[in-house]
């Protein structure tokens, strides 16, 4: 078995691999990417449409041009790019790695953790009916069409408003096809409003409400689904109905990709299923750090970037003490999600720097208020115009915002929404 050493290795070759292994390789230390496709930039070489980077770039791309800026990047620097190479064993810090060269042992003093996140199927939600032909989700008809150049159906019904799902919505109208309807079991919708507006009410394409998805009819083809409306939080059968269609395109949520966490010996978080970290991105197993949509689902790939530039920074910063001798643990304080807040990301603060800090919104409001409280004590009161399940809210937390308060390890700070 081939061996191979590394200060660190990034383990996924979409945005976040690619920003955290630059970050790496910026400071000093040796890096490489283990990517299980043939190619980077990962699920954004599928995503044609525009919307991307206007954060990290001041420019508005495609997906496939987000990625290559950063491939760029890695094409001009010292990290080493293992395409084709899947991990199949993560353990002490230690990669067993098959790819088509045969087997690699790859030793590193850090690891980061960028796999990203996958599509929840039809089982994870539990549609009754048979299991015709024509039900996909969202992203493998996105890949189909973008990339394969195949169309999966003619008349189609999303079920779920997630992002994903509605950029679908509309790129099934361009190839031709007529889609009678989005399907959200919530009564509000799941996706960026922008793309509420430009996929969906550009198109006429109707987003039913407060309507769950009952049954899927046919046998060998899909020849439509039922659906029906929730009234208090109770189905109606009553005013149940059905739509015609032979394909129906699943979005109803992404999972974190954290088998190799679990392996690692990772702690999971209940609510997001990413990796609990602290904030330094670190995870419980010491030099292992986690970033982008393995530790939470973003809605914009430029917060993934950005996020894994810190991963990136803090590694480097990591093994900096540990080639001197002098890492030591820090002491950090215990985030938690209060109420109307889903979770909070990272689940530790360091007092003693600044901290970015993600959390989403479980509920839709306008002149909202955003409390922050250090062991029930109010400390920080940030206002925001309008939040919604599907917008990431982010907010900076640092030293000054906690100096005078009195605080020990067994403090918590509580970001509750009014």
């Amino acid at each position: 078995m081939k061996e191979l050493r590394y200060d660190a290795v990034v383990i996924g070759g979409g945005a976040a691999g690619m920003a955290a292994a630059l970050e790496i390789d910026k400071q000093g230390f040796s890096c490489a990417i283990i990517e299980r496709e043939d190619h980077l930039g990962g699920i954004l070489m599928q995503c044609i449409h525009n919307g991307f980077g206007l954060h990290e770039f001041s420019q508005d791309l495609t997906g496939p041009e987000f990625a290559e800026r950063f491939m760029e990047k890695i094409k001009g620097s010292n990290v080493n790019v293992y395409l084709d190479t899947t991990v199949t064993s993560l353990k002490d810090k230690e990669l067993i790695c098959v790819s088509s060269h045969g087997v690699m042992c790859i030793k590193s003093s850090a690891i980061i953790l960028a796999m990203g996140c996958r599509e929840k199927n039809r089982g994870n939600i539990r549609i009754p009916g048979s299991r015709p032909a024509g039900v996909f989700t969202a992203g493998l008809a996105q890949r189909l069409v973008n990339i394969e150049g195949y169309v999966p159906g003619k008349e189609v019904v999303v079920i779920g408003s997630g992002d994903i799902g509605l950029i679908m919505a509309r790129r099934m109208s361009w190839a031709g096809c007529k889609v009678k309807a989005v399907i959200e079991i919530m009564p509000h919708a799941s996706g960026l409003t922008r793309n509420i507006v430009q996929c969906l009410e550009d198109f006429d394409i109707p987003l039913y409400l407060s309507c769950q998805t009952t049954n899927i009819f046919g046998n060998d083809r899909v020849e439509g689904i039922e659906v029906t409306p929730i009234e208090n939080s109770v189905p109606v059968p009553e005013k149940k109905f059905r739509i015609d269609c032979d394909t129906v395109l699943l979005s109803v949520g992404l999972v974190p990709e954290n088998e190799l966490s679990c392996l690692a010996g990772v702690e999971l978080n209940s609510t997001t299923g990413g990796p609990q970290v602290d904030a330094n991105l670190m995870t419980n197993v010491e030099g292992i750090f986690a970033c982008g949509n393995v530790l939470h689902v973003h809605d914009l790939v430029d917060w993934v970037a950005e996020e894994a530039r810190r991963a990136g920074s803090h590694a480097a910063e990591y093994l900096a003490l540990c080639k001197a001798s002098a890492y030591r643990p820090q002491t950090h304080i215990r985030l938690k999600a209060g109420t109307n807040v889903r979770y909070v990301s990272p689940g530790k603060l360091n007092p003693g720097a600044q901290n970015k800090i993600y959390l989403r919104s479980m509920i839709v409001k306008a002149k909202a208020e955003l409390d922050i409280k250090l062991d029930d004590k109010l400390i920080k009161t940030v206002k925001l115009s309008h939040i919604m399940p599907s917008e990431m809210i982010d907010v900076t937390l640092n030293k000054d915002d906690l100096e005078n308060q009195n605080f020990n390890t067994d403090s918590v700070i509580e970001f509750s929404i009014n």
